[in-house]
C-alpha cells in the first residue's frame, strides 16, 4: 500500500492579516452596450511564470503573476518570493464586456511583458516593461522592488492600438467562451476567439510601438477565408455546424508558423495553420476512450485542452474529455511526417475522478487536476501519466476549513475565545472577517485598509454592542449574560465561516514546470504546495488507528489535553483521563475497531519508534557563522508567511499525532499481552522509552504551534533602549537582540519575526554550504527547497537543539510577557539551553521593573553568554 503512492503533497496557505494589496483601479471604456442574452461566464483564474524564475541571480527569480476574472473585471497581481514588490496589484474594469474564462494571456519578450485580454466584445493589449529593463543590474539586492504595474497608468488603454471592438456577428448574442492569444516574433498581437457559429476569428493588432490597422481573419471548415474588407460572417453563409463549436483553444508557435488547436463539442480536435489559414488535422478523441453510441451523439461543453512543450519531448497535448460519468484524460504527442502532414501519437489515457473538473495543468510527466466534489469541497490530485499502470491518482491534502463550532470551556470567556479563533493566523483571512463585519453591522460603510488590531477592535465593538442591545432586563445573571455572548459571537462566527468558504472557492491551477511550484488559485489568496515524506506499512496501519482515535475525540476531550499542556500538567495523565472518557462513552464501538486494527500491526513498538523518529526535530548543532550572499532568496513577506504557515501546519498535525499516540499507548498498556507478542519486555520499553518520548514531543510541538500562532506586539523603542542600557551595566550586552522591525504593516507571529530577521539567512547558508552544486547555479526547485527550509526552521525553534537562539533573537521585537510565556512553557521539561532561557527571563525582569530578581536570584548564567 505504501509503495503505491510515491509522495503526497500538502497545501500551504499564507493567510493575509491585512486587507489585500491596494489595487490600482483602471477602466477601459470603449462605449459598447451590454449584449442582450449574452452568455454568463464563470469566474476564472490563471498564472504566468517568468522564463528565468528558477535562476537565483535573475531579476525575475521566484517571480510570477496571477490573475482572476469576475464579470467585466480582471485583477492582476505580481508576486515574488524573494522581495516585496511595490504597486503590484492592478484591477481593470471593462464595462459591459465580461472577460472570457481563461481570457487572460501573458507573454514575455526581451523588453516587455505583454498582457492580452479577451472579453465577450473586445480585445486588449497591455505592453509593460520587463523587470530586466527596470533593473539592469545583474544582482538586485533591494528589499523592495517596483512591480511591472507601477507605471501602467501612463498607458493610453483606450487607444485603438491597444483596445479593439470585435466585429458583431448578426443573429449571435456574443462570442463563445474559448479564446487563445499570442505575440508573434515581429511583435504583432493575435487573438483567436471562437464564435457561436463554430468558426474561429483571429484579430491581429500591429506591434504596440507602431501604427497600423487591426485586421480580422475567419477560420472555418471550408477553408474559405477573406480579409476584413470582404468579410462575411459564417452565420449569413449558413454553412457552419453547431457541433463544430470550439470549447477550448490553445496556441503554439512552431518554427515559422502558429498552430491553433481547437477541441470542439463534437469530441474532435482540429489543428489550424495560421500562416496558411488551413485546417491541417482533425482527430476524433472518442477513439481513445470506450464510449457507447449515446455518448458519440452527445455534445459536450466540458472538454478542456492544455499544451506542454519541451525541446526533448516536443509538443504534447493534454485533452480532458468531459463525458458524463466517464471523464478521461488523454495525453497525445504531435508528430510531423514528410510532406508537412501531422498526426497524434497516443501516450496515455487515464480515467478521472467523478467530481466536477475546474482546471488541470500538464507538465512533462504529470497531470495536476482541480475538482469540486458534490459538497463543493476542493479536491486536488496529480498523477504520472507515463509510469502509472494502475492509474492511481495521488492525493493532495488541502487546507481544511475552520471548525464549524468553537468549543468553549466552562472557565473560558466567550469573547476572548472567539477572538482568539477568529484572529488566529491559520483560520480566517482579513477579507472574510471584513465582509462578515459589514453584513453584521448592516451598514453601507466600506471598511478599507484596517490594520489587524483595528479590525479586531471593530469586531469586538460590533458583537458586544449587539449583546448589550439585547439586554432588556435590569437584573441579569452572569450565566445568562454569558449565554447571550455565546449566542451573538456564534452568529458572527457563522457569518465569517460563510464568507471564508466563498472566498476560498478554487478558480484554477498554475504550475511552474521549471521550479515545480504548484499554485492553487482562489478568490483571495494563492497557495503553493509542498511535499510530505513516505511512511511504511506498519506505520500506515498505526496512523489509521490514530485517525480513529482523533475521530472519536470530542471537543471537550481535546480541550482537556490542550489545557493540560497550557497548565504544564502531565500529558500522560491527561491522556489516561481522555482514554477513560473514550471507554465510558464508546457508543459506536470505535475503541473496539481500534483494537481490531492494532492486531494488524506486526511490530507496534518499532512502528511507534519510526513515527517518533520521523517527528523528532532534535539535531546536531549547525555552524551559524557562514557568510550569507544569497540575501534575497525567499525573503519576501509572501514567502515568510507561506514558510511559517507550513511550520504551523506541521506543528498542529504532529501535535495531534502525538496526542493521539499518547492515548493509544495508554490503551496498549491496558490491553497488555493481548496485543504484545513479545510480552513484558515490550510493555516495559513502552513505559520507559516510548511514552516519555511521545510526551516530550507533544510538549515540543505544542510550543512550536504556540510560537507560529502567537502574534507579536512591538516594544516601544524607548523601553528597549533603557533595558539594553541596564543590561550593559550587568555586562550582558553581547546578547543577539535584534533591531525592531519598523517596516511591518501587519502583525507578525513570533515565528515569522524569527524567520525574517535571523533564521532565513542562517538556513540559506546551511543549504548553500551543503550543496554539491552551488545554490547560485542550481535550478530553484520549490518542493525540494521549501521542504528543507521548513525542516531547518522548525529545528532552529526546537527547544532541545544546540545553538538555540529563538527567544534571544526576539528580544526587542515583541512584548516581554510573550517571552516569559515561552520560557514558562518549556521550563518544566526542557533540559537544553537553560542559560539562554535564564538570560531571556532576566531581560523580561528588567523590562517589567523587577531588576532585583536578576541580581539577587542569580537567574542569568553569565558563562553561557
Amino acid at each position: 500500500m505504501a509503495a503505491a503512492v510515491k509522495s503526497s503533497f500538502i497545501e500551504i496557505c499564507g493567510f493575509e492579516r491585512e486587507i489585500p494589496s491596494r489595487f490600482r483601479e483602471l477602466t477601459i471604456n470603449l462605449g459598447v452596450n451590454a449584449l442582450t442574452g449574452a452568455l454568463n461566464h464563470p469566474d476564472s483564474a490563471g498564472g504566468f511564470h517568468y522564463e528565468d524564475s528558477a535562476k537565483l541571480l535573475s531579476v525575475t527569480s521566484n517571480r510570477f503573476i496571477h490573475w482572476a476574472t469576475s464579470g467585466d473585471t480582471v485583477e492582476l497581481v505580481e508576486r515574488s518570493l524573494d522581495t516585496n514588490l511595490l504597486n503590484n496589484a492592478l484591477r481593470l474594469k471593462i464595462p459591459n464586456c465580461p472577460l472570457l474564462p481563461r481570457g487572460v494571456h501573458i507573454q514575455e519578450t526581451v523588453n516587455n511583458v505583454i498582457i492580452l485580454l479577451v472579453t465577450s466584445q473586445t480585445t486588449h493589449r497591455l505592453a509593460l516593461p520587463h523587470p530586466s529593463r527596470m533593473y539592469r543590474s545583474e544582482l538586485v539586492t533591494e528589499v523592495q522592488m517596483q512591480s511591472i504595474f507601477t507605471d501602467v497608468g501612463k498607458l493610453n488603454l483606450q487607444d485603438p492600438l491597444h483596445s479593439h471592438v470585435i466585429p458583431c456577428i448578426p443573429g449571435q448574442a456574443g462570442l463563445a467562451s474559448a479564446s487563445a492569444a499570442w505575440v508573434s516574433s515581429d511583435g504583432q498581437a493575435h487573438f483567436a476567439v471562437a464564435s457561436l457559429t463554430g468558426a474561429i476569428l483571429v484579430i491581429r493588432h500591429p506591434p504596440h510601438d507602431m501604427q497600423g490597422n487591426v485586421s480580422v481573419v475567419e477560420l472555418k471548415q471550408s477553408s474559405v477565408m477573406q480579409r476584413l474588407a470582404g468579410w462575411m460572417p459564417t452565420a449569413i453563409r449558413g454553412d457552419a455546424s453547431p457541433s463544430d463549436l470550439p470549447v477550448s483553444l490553445a496556441v503554439r508557435l512552431l518554427e515559422d508558423d502558429t498552430f491553433i488547436f481547437a477541441l470542439c463539442q463534437d469530441h474532435k480536435l482540429r489543428m489550424w495553420s495560421y500562416k496558411d489559414q488551413l485546417c491541417l488535422m482533425v482527430a476524433d478523441m472518442l477513439e481513445y476512450m470506450p464510449v457507447s453510441r449515446d455518448v458519440r451523439h452527445l455534445l459536450s461543453q466540458a472538454h478542456k485542452l492544455r499544451l506542454y512543450f519541451s525541446s526533448t519531448t516536443g509538443l504534447c497535448l493534454g485533452v480532458y474529455l468531459g463525458v458524463p460519468k466517464r471523464g478521461q484524460f488523454c495525453i497525445l504527442q504531435l508528430v510531423t511526417t514528410d510532406g508537412n502532414r501531422y498526426s497524434l501519437d497516443h501516450i496515455s489515457s487515464l480515467f478521472a475522478t467523478q467530481e466536477t473538473l475546474v482546471d488541470f495543468a500538464l507538465t512533462s510527466t504529470d497531470i495536476w487536476g482541480l475538482w469540486l466534489d458534490d459538497d463543493n469541497q476542493t479536491v486536488v490530485k496529480y498523477i504520472n501519466f507515463e509510469h502509472n499502470v494502475a492509474g492511481q491518482w495521488n492525493q493532495v491534502f488541502v487546507q481544511p476549513p475552520p471548525e464549524e463550532e468553537v468549543n468553549i470551556g466552562v472557565d473560558q470567556d466567550p469573547r476572548e475565545t472567539y477572538l482568539e479563533v477568529l484572529f488566529s493566523p491559520v483560520r480566517f483571512t482579513a477579507s472574510a472577517i471584513v465582509k462578515a463585519l459589514q453584513i453584521y453591522r448592516r451598514g453601507t460603510e466600506r471598511l478599507l485598509d484596517l490594520p489587524w488590531d483595528s479590525l479586531k477592535k471593530e469586531v469586538t465593538l460590533a458583537v458586544e454592542s449587539e449583546v448589550q442591545n439585547s439586554v432588556t432586563e435590569y437584573e441579569f445573571s452572569q450565566e445568562e449574560y454569558r449565554q447571550l455572548q455565546v449566542e451573538f459571537w456564534s452568529k458572527f462566527y457563522a457569518c465569517c465561516l460563510q464568507y471564508q468558504e466563498a472566498l476560498s472557492m478554487p478558480l484554477g491551477l498554475h504550475v511552474n514546470p521549471t521550479t515545480s511550484m504548484v499554485c492553487l488559485l482562489k478568490k483571495v489568496h494563492l497557495l503553493p504546495l509542498a511535499t510530505d515524506p513516505e511512511v511504511g506499512r506498519d506505520v500506515l496501519q498505526l496512523v489509521q488507528c490514530l485517525r480513529l482515535v482523533s475521530m472519536s475525540m470530542l471537543g471537550d476531550m481535546a480541550y482537556v489535553m490542550e489545557k493540560a499542556l497550557d497548565h504544564l500538567q502531565s500529558p500522560e495523565r491527561a491522556a489516561e483521563q481522555v482514554l477513560e472518557n473514550l471507554l465510558a462513552n464508546d457508543s459506536e464501538s470505535i475503541v473496539e475497531d481500534i483494537q481490531n486494527k492494532l492486531q494488524d500491526i506486526r511490530n507496534p513498538i518499532n512502528a511507534m519508534a519510526v513515527l517518533l523518529r520521523e517527528m523528532d526535530l532534535e539535531t546536531d548543532s549547525h555552524p551559524l557563522n557562514v557568510r550569507m550572499s544569497l540575501s534575497q532568496l525567499y525573503g519576501s513577506s509572501m514567502a515568510t508567511s507561506v514558510v511559517c504557515q507550513a511550520v504551523c501546519q506541521i506543528a498542529m498535525i504532529r501535535a495531534i499525532l502525538c496526542r493521539d499516540l499518547l492515548i493509544l499507548q495508554q490503551l496498549y498498556l491496558r490491553l497488555g499481552d493481548n496485543v504484545f507478542l513479545g510480552g513484558g519486555a515490550q510493555m516495559l520499553q513502552m513505559q520507559q522509552d516510548l511514552i516519555p518520548r511521545t510526551s516530550h514531543l507533544l510538549c515540543s510541538y505544542h510550543v512550536l504551534k504556540w510560537a507560529s500562532q502567537c502574534l507579536s506586539t512591538p516594544v516601544p523603542l524607548d523601553t528597549l533602549d533603557a533595558n539594553l542600557q541596564h543590561l550593559s551595566v550587568l555586562e550582558l550586552s553581547d546578547s543577539p537582540a535584534l533591531t525592531p522591525n519598523k517596516s511591518v504593516l501587519s502583525p507578525q507571529t513570533l515565528l515569522e519575526l524569527f524567520y525574517q530577521n535571523v533564521a532565513r539567512k542562517v538556513i540559506i547558508s546551511q543549504i548553500h554550504s551543503h550543496q554539491s552544486t552551488p545554490l547560485s547555479q542550481a535550478v530553484l526547485s520549490w518542493p525540494q527547497l521549501v521542504s528543507t527550509i521548513i525542516t531547518l526552521l522548525a529545528q532552529h525553534v526546537w527547544p532541545n537543539n544546540p545553538g538555540f537562539l529563538f527567544p534571544e533573537c526576539l528580544m526587542g521585537n515583541c512584548q516581554y510577557t510573550q517571552l516569559q510565556e515561552y520560557v514558562r512553557l518549556i521550563k518544566p521539561w526542557c533540559q537544553m539551553n537553560v542559560g539562554s532561557c535564564c538570560f531571556v527571563l532576566g531581560q523580561c525582569y528588567l523590562a517589567t521593573g523587577e531588576g532585583h530578581k536578576v541580581k539577587n536570584s542569580r537567574t542569568i548564567d553569565k558563562t553561557v553568554l
